[in-house]
């Protein structure tokens, strides 16, 4: 089964009273585009991260991020009461020596001096933490996966539906192929006879009908389109890593349905073609999402 480039996976985890959050989303692009947005006490596995990314998603436009959110009481930025202590005495010695009176606002006071508001961060990961991020990585990647599995479900019921459509279409053309013969053939006479009103050979006017029916004749044309829609079915078969064959096979299929469309000589077998278009370019919009 085919997959889409478009997905999304989210997973959140605990560890010691933070909340890790991995948040990965895709979507089409020709090769691997892999932006990241990683926690400074991650960065260190940056380049693990990335590999295991590239290794599990092969193509789109991914953007990963990873970020923690710690709890109130632990993000809280701590008081450092023996700082805050030694600025009490310093100032109380000072306006006893100097008679400068003592601040209405103690708090407001302390508090705005240096190093008293501290901001204590961990600088090393630990390998349990380590296991626990991973871990989400993970999970959030096989949730990206599940969903591109699905949109590649709905892709296939997709395109099977408008390889449907031309096949009937493609069939639909030749009742118009022994009229349109026909009606050529009718129009060269009578305008010899008619319009032109010249004598002529009857002989050699029907081996330049032929010669000329034989330049407007679409077999090979009809036969090349139906070998391409078959190919395409059974590449989607194939599973996933086949958008880039696919595409170039709707290329194919384009090259055949205009050659037609240029050779059909008929109203009714143009329209037909007109509509092969349009079912053949709603195939080529989505062929891209495609893994």
């Amino acid at each position: 089964m085919i997959q889409s480039m478009t997905g999304y996976g989210k997973v959140t985890a605990e560890f010691e009273g933070k909340k890790i959050h991995v948040e990965i989303k895709s979507l089409n692009s020709k090769a691997l585009d892999l932006s990241t947005r990683i926690a400074p006490l991650y960065r260190e596995k940056e380049m693990e991260i990335r590999n295991l990314i590239a290794g599990r998603l092969e193509r789109g436009k991914v953007d990963f991020n990873l970020w923690v959110e710690k709890d109130v009481v632990d993000s809280a930025t701590p008081i450092n009461m023996a700082v805050l202590e030694s600025y009490y005495k310093q100032i109380h010695s000072i306006a006893e020596t100097t008679g400068i009176p003592l601040p209405d606002d103690w708090f407001a006071t302390l508090l705005r001096l240096p190093d008293v508001m501290t901001k204590v961060e961990v600088q090393e990961l630990s390998e349990e933490e380590w296991a626990v991020v991973s871990q989400a990585i993970h999970e959030a990647i096989d949730h990206l996966v599940a969903f591109r599995i699905q949109e590649g479900a709905a892709l296939e019921r997709k395109f099977t539906e408008k390889l449907d459509n031309i096949t009937a279409l493609l069939a639909s053309i030749e009742v118009y192929e022994t009229e349109r013969v026909n009606r050529i053939r009718e129009r060269i006479v009578e305008a010899l006879e008619k319009t032109l009103s010249v004598d002529y050979d009857k002989n050699r006017l029907e081996q330049e009908l032929i010669y000329y029916i034989e330049k407007l004749d679409i077999n090979e044309e009809k036969q090349r389109l139906a070998n391409h829609l078959r190919y395409f079915r059974q590449t989607m078969a194939e599973g996933h890593g086949q958008g880039k064959k696919l595409g170039f096979i709707a290329q194919e299929m384009g090259r055949e349905i205009n050659t037609t469309g240029s050779k059909s000589n008929h109203a009714e077998m143009q329209n037909i073609v007109v509509k092969m278009k349009d079912e053949l370019e709603q195939i080529k919009e989505q062929v891209l999402n495609v893994m």
